[in-house]
């Protein structure tokens, strides 16, 4: 038996599968999340590109911490909804894409809270270059990392 079998039935995962609430719940939990990370992640690339007007930088540091705090509820709802299907998700492709997507834009977002903050000690960007590039990937990244969410039900 695999590390993903017994995962699979552990008490957790056989009360995400079996019970009514376990599955519905964890997936309200998980997009509750996802709309809080990948939304301020996204609006922040979308003002470093220039696409979102009106918003100083120095407001999207405030928000970091929401962030990870909707980062966190991902990762413990998405930990419980993996339980229960745990050796079928392992192999699946949209499953381990959404996993390196979201690697890459966890990775994207520190680089680009430091490079926020620089700009923000720079009252607010004066005299600096906006993380464009960053900007690009993590949009690329939260993006693919919802498609290939979705992908997996089907796949």
């Amino acid at each position: 038996m695999s590390a993903f079998e017994w995962l699979e039935g552990t008490r957790l995962a056989l009360w995400v599968g079996e019970s009514l609430w376990g599955y519905p719940l964890l997936l309200s939990l998980h997009i509750i999340g996802l709309a809080i990370v990948a939304g301020i992640f996204l609006m922040l690339d979308l003002l470093i590109l220039g696409l979102a007007g009106g918003v100083k930088y120095a407001t999207f540091r405030d928000l970091f911490p929401l962030a990870w705090s909707g980062l966190a509820l991902n990762a413990v709802s998405g930990l419980a909804l993996f339980s229960s299907q745990a050796a079928t998700f392992i192999v699946s492709v949209p499953f381990l894409v959404k996993i390196a997507c979201i690697a890459a834009g966890v990775v994207l977002a520190v680089l680009l809270r430091r490079r926020l903050q620089v700009l923000v000690d720079r009252r607010d960007g004066a005299g600096a270059a906006a993380p464009r590039l960053l900007a690009v990937l993590s949009l690329f990244a939260w993006i693919g990392a919802i498609i290939a969410g979705r992908l997996i039900a089907y796949f």
